[in-house]
């Protein structure tokens, strides 16, 4: 009888095993389905809740809502209800966008002259932490401001309590009020009705207190606005600075636009009318910007005015050629031209100025001499 070599036998015996392995494991019955799943069926994909943040936010909206709904919790238990929902709005650190809706229905029920105040202390606090987005104090800002623009009558005093009480949203909401008043505020034959007027000088305090409106453009709307809006003079922060006269560093205009700053009284330049692209017959500019002009000495021979281009935040008043920023032009100063000297002194100085421009009021006045006194 033949014998098989020892190492031949081992391997027909890996064989055996490797086919007695495989024929158990494809004849394993499947699992059991889970209880009440029919075999074969997928298994549900397990979706995590979104986190909508404490519990005192989860449900503020609905207590606001039951608060409002009818007489608002009227009788002896309406302090209880109020002081219960102020106290779980003190435990949500940022209000949904649901609740921070119920702001105008909160300051519908909260007049400022109420003799109860926890309706309105409650929309404070509302406003205070409600989000830039969401803010019910600062939305309330931006439709005063289109209300007065369409020559209504916005409260100012609730318009101002809501400007101080806009939180996070104070930034933003100053930011409407450069662009929709105080920058057309600022600007030559710019219309703006005595309403934004009346609503900026009671909005504008609380925006230069925190730092939230620039001073150039506050400062250049307080010398347009000098008569119509006297306030806004009292609002400028620029200290004292040393002036002296100072020539400008480029001039647009005619050739010997030199003769009105060589300090001869007996030469000069003859304008001719306003430029169609520039908007002056003669542009004096400055780089760097003056960073304050506190007059203008004129002598001139016709009447005529003064221009100054002043920088401005994106978004608000002109913009620049080529999409290099935005400025205001306010009017600075209006010459006889008796041929003397005229003196044009603004209520506060101008700040951040660019260019001055000037402007005949006819054909044929001749600019004798211009001298801006200011500081870089």
């Amino acid at each position: 009888m033949r014998r098989f070599p020892l190492h031949t036998l081992l391997l027909m015996l890996v064989a055996l095993l490797a086919f007695a392995r495989l024929y158990y494991v494809s004849h394993q019955a499947p699992p059991a389905p889970a209880p009440g799943k029919a075999p074969g069926a997928k298994q549900p994909v397990r979706i995590t809740p979104p986190d909508l943040g404490p519990a005192a936010c989860r449900g503020l909206d609905a207590v606001l809502g039951d608060l409002l709904q009818g007489d608002g919790g009227a009788g002896g238990d309406a302090g209880t209800a109020w002081s219960d929902a102020r106290r779980q709005l003190g435990d949500c650190p940022t209000p949904p966008a649901a609740a921070c809706a119920r702001g105008p229905a909160l300051a519908l029920r909260a007049p400022l002259t109420a003799k109860d105040d926890l309706p309105r202390e409650l929309l404070a606090t509302l406003c205070e932490r409600c989000a830039p987005a969401d803010n019910p104090c600062a939305q309330a800002v931006t439709r005063a401001l289109r209300e007065a623009a369409r020559r209504g009558n916005p409260p100012l005093q609730e318009a101002s309590w809501s400007l101080e009480h806009a939180g996070a949203a104070l930034g933003s909401a100053c930011q409407e009020l450069a662009r929709q008043a105080v920058g057309p505020a600022a600007m030559t034959g710019q219309v703006v009705e005595p309403q934004v007027l009346a609503l900026t000088e009671a909005l504008a305090p609380t925006c230069v207190k925190t730092g939230q409106l620039p001073a150039p453009l506050l400062n250049a709307a307080a010398v347009q606005q000098a008569h119509r809006a006297p306030l806004l003079a009292t609002l400028n922060t620029a200290g004292a600075v040393e002036t002296k006269p100072i020539e400008p560093d480029q001039t647009a205009g005619p050739g010997d636009a030199f003769r009105a700053f060589d300090r001869d009284e007996l030469s000069g330049v003859k304008l001719p009318m306003a430029d169609a692209g520039t908007g002056s017959a003669l542009r004096l500019a400055y780089a760097p910007s003056l960073k304050s002009v506190a007059s203008f000495q004129v002598r001139a021979t016709g009447p005529g005015s003064l221009r100054a281009h002043v920088r401005a935040p994106d978004g608000v008043g002109h913009a620049e050629p080529g999409g290099k920023g935005f400025f205001v032009d306010p009017t600075v100063c209006r010459f006889h031209g008796t041929g003397r000297w005229e003196i044009c002194k603004p209520g506060v100085p101008l700040l951040d100025v660019e260019a001055v421009s000037v402007l005949p009021e006819r054909p044929g006045v001749e600019l004798k001499e211009l001298e801006i006194i200011g500081a870089r």
